[in-house]
């Protein structure tokens, strides 16, 4: 059944219920962590914070939570922003973000520094309008309004997008809402196009009537971080089990690339995403991600989102990008640049 057949209200639920690793959500859709119990055993706690169906999700179902030499303490967090101030704050030890939230933080400030990375596809990161939309191309997106989360993985794609059209955001009007706003702005036609990230993207394309108008395919970097707390890095004994958690989160990455369909129906379970919605961003972007090194190339390019943040004036200052970066645990790990997996054609 498609999304103008549905009241809005029931299409709202699962994107409440969802909060994605890559979105950089405001502070308005929520606060702090929230408790969601210990695994493994020892005297070292590691304090991670998460996001629904993220890491603990991940790892559980990789099998990778087996046997762990210290305790691992789960908090969930609605979104990066919240979880990186946690982080600055010294309450998590380390948490997964999107490429964007690094920025905001690291602009405020923060006592962070990235320590791991992995890269996937982009398709899941869309402009997306309704199926009997008249817009063909972005460049056509002049004088329209987009819906976009502010500080997200998807505003710096819009922002990419327009720049590549040869638009600024100064020819569009631009309505910063979350997903769920955005979803009931979409669907009801109050906004011509929405730029969001996936699961989001899946789900519209399933339920709401939506098709993709342009992806970040080739404009953004597909990044997203594992970012810790200097003072977990400085301790020796919390240092060796970053080391292991993070190897735990690759091991789990190769484990969803070979078992996607294992994977997608404990995310949707997780969730409350649909099965085949799940699957779709699975296998668009999801289960695509490899682990790499933060490099100088990761850097570089976290740069550019930097300096696009900071001349629109949506960042209080430019930085060193670099400053926040601490790359201990590369090791042998592929360049950051290593290509994604695929599945094939894209979803």
């Amino acid at each position: 059944m498609r999304a103008r057949h549905l009241a809005p209200a029931v299409l709202l639920l699962p994107f409440t219920l969802l909060l994605a690793a890559c979105g950089g959500s405001s502070r308005a859709e929520g606060g702090g962590g929230t408790g969601s119990g210990t695994d493994g055993k020892g005297s070292l706690t590691l304090n991670v914070g998460d996001q629904k169906g993220g890491s603990e999700a991940l790892l559980r179902a990789a099998g990778e939570l087996d046997d762990l030499p210290y305790k691992i303490k789960w908090s969930t967090f609605t979104s990066g922003p919240p979880l990186l101030e946690a982080v600055n704050a010294g309450a998590v030890d380390v948490g997964a973000v999107g490429n964007t939230p690094p920025v905001f933080a690291a602009a405020a400030k923060s006592k962070i520094k990235v320590i791991a990375g992995s890269h996937s596809r982009s398709d899941g990161e869309t402009i997306l309008v309704k199926k009997d939309s008249p817009l063909k191309r972005p460049a056509q997106l002049k004088g329209k309004s987009i819906a976009v989360a502010q500080g997200s993985s998807a505003h710096y794609q819009l922002i990419a997008s327009l720049q590549k059209a040869g638009l600024t955001t100064k020819d569009v009007t631009l309505n910063y809402l979350q997903p769920a706003d955005a979803l009931a702005a979409f669907t009801r036609g109050k906004v011509d196009a929405w730029a969001v990230w996936d699961p989001y993207t899946s789900q519209a394309l399933d339920q709401a009537d939506a098709r993709v108008l342009t992806t970040g395919q080739g404009l953004v970097n597909g990044l997203s971080f594992q970012v810790a707390a200097p003072a977990a890095l400085d301790d020796k004994k919390k240092s060796a089990a970053l080391k292991d958690y993070t190897d735990r989160l690759r091991r789990a990455q190769n484990w969803v690339f070979k078992h996607p369909d294992v994977w997608a129906k404990a995310w949707a379970k997780e969730t409350g995403l649909p099965d085949k919605v799940a699957l779709d961003a699975v296998k668009r972007t999801r289960g695509t991600a490899v682990a790499v090194a933060v490099d100088k190339a990761a850097v570089a390019s976290e740069q550019q989102i930097v300096d696009s943040f900071a001349a629109l004036k949506l960042i209080p200052r430019s930085f060193d990008f670099g400053e926040f970066v601490d790359p201990r645990f590369n090791g042998d790990l592929p360049p950051s640049v290593t290509a994604p997996r695929t599945y094939g054609k894209a979803h």
